[in-house]
């Protein structure tokens, strides 16, 4: 099956997750805009196409269905790609820890947009001050020791006992946080030992290796959800 995925050009956010698990298990896939352009993803946003409505992207066409939201187009991928063991609890399981992660990453993008997505981060810089002042000491220590205990549950090298779409997530979110937060990951980095090794290994895999290598990922900046504002990150 040749998959479409939807997402923005050009921005690195939510679409990578879905993208890192398309890479990984080597699928036929078209990222739509960047071929055909964002007007592409606002035809279906409009309703001109037939089946489930989408609020925004990511989502995924997989012959007749459409998917959106990031966890539930991982949840299908999960199967569809054999990135998610087959018993009911583990399936269920990598869900629930595809949310948390999609938790995480929404309290990122707050700490930078706290008052409104529609407004610049020049007009909340104040506000978005205070919030990454509480995600630095508060927030990323406990979700980060919740992945932790997470890796060392399940035998300290995968999420899941075994490879998953859950450790690509990780990888991505933590490759984000390092272009975000890169003082703040340093001063977090000797509690975190299971979490950086998986980076590490993720990163290594074959055909991670050679996406992250080509021009199809897209290098972190300041459109997509992980933004490094100096300002933001631990005092020096």
């Amino acid at each position: 099956m040749r998959y479409e995925l939807f997402y923005w050009s050009g921005i690195q956010g939510r679409g990578e997750f879905v993208r890192l698990a398309l890479e990984d298990a080597g699928a036929d896939y078209v990222d739509v805009a960047r071929e055909q352009g964002d007007d592409a993803i606002v035809r279906h946003l409009d309703g001109a196409g037939t089946g489930a409505l989408p609020f925004a992207p990511p989502f995924l066409k997989a012959g007749r269905l459409l998917i959106a939201q990031t966890a539930n187009i991982l949840q299908y991928l999960g199967s569809a790609l054999s990135l998610v063991p087959e018993s009911e609890r583990a399936r269920l399981y990598a869900n629930q820890l595809q949310l948390t992660i999609a938790d995480l990453v929404a309290e990122v993008h707050d700490a930078h947009h706290p008052i409104a997505s529609g407004l610049y981060y020049e007009d909340q810089r104040e506000e978005a001050w205070r919030r990454a002042g509480d995600l630095r000491a508060q927030r990323l220590p406990k979700f980060l020791d919740y992945f932790e205990q997470v890796l060392e549950r399940g035998g300290g090298h995968h999420a899941l006992r075994q490879h998953s779409y859950v450790d690509l997530s990780l990888f991505q979110l933590t490759s984000g946080l390092l272009y975000a937060f890169p003082r703040a990951m340093q001063r977090l980095r000797h509690d975190l030992p299971l979490l950086h090794a998986l980076h590490a290994r993720v990163a290594q895999r074959p055909r991670i290796a050679a996406y992250l290598a080509s021009p199809r990922r897209v290098p972190f900046n300041q459109s997509g959800i992980f933004r490094h504002y100096p300002e933001l990150d631990d005092p020096a």
